[in-house]
């Protein structure tokens, strides 16, 4: 598994971590059952605290995408009906956000909907 953190960016690095398994598991880069790097080693790999690992994989367990094993650690196990009503809440709060942010920059309905198309394109494994 391999992340690119960026130590410059405003988004808190627990963020980009779990941000980006959770798009690795949608390219297919990560797969089901696989088992994720130890909270100790991967904030050895990166150079972060070892909290920080821990809080963005304590928010992949509890959004449904790993559980925890004690003898194995995480692992991939994608349980995401449990986590649904919420998700969705949350997708509709971020979602009209961004649109008023296409909307505020002049993006039309045909633009926005190219890009959705072009960012899902990356996902789909058919």
């Amino acid at each position: 598994m391999i992340l690119r953190i960026d130590f410059d960016s405003e988004v808190p690095i627990y963020v980009q971590i779990k941000n980006q398994v959770i798009e690795g598991i949608a390219r297919g880069e990560i797969e089901g059952d696989e088992e994720l790097p130890s909270v100790r080693v991967l904030a050895e790999d990166i150079g972060v605290n070892m909290h920080t690992v821990n809080k963005a994989y304590t928010m992949l367990k509890e959004e449904g995408y790993i559980k925890i094993d004690r003898r194995k650690g995480a692992i991939v196990s994608l349980n995401l009906d449990q986590s649904m009503n919420r998700f969705k809440e949350d997708l509709n709060e971020n979602l009209y956000y961004y649109m008023a942010q296409c909307y505020n920059r002049g993006l039309s309905k045909d633009e926005i909907k190219d890009y959705i198309d072009k960012v899902f394109l990356d996902f789909n494994k058919e």
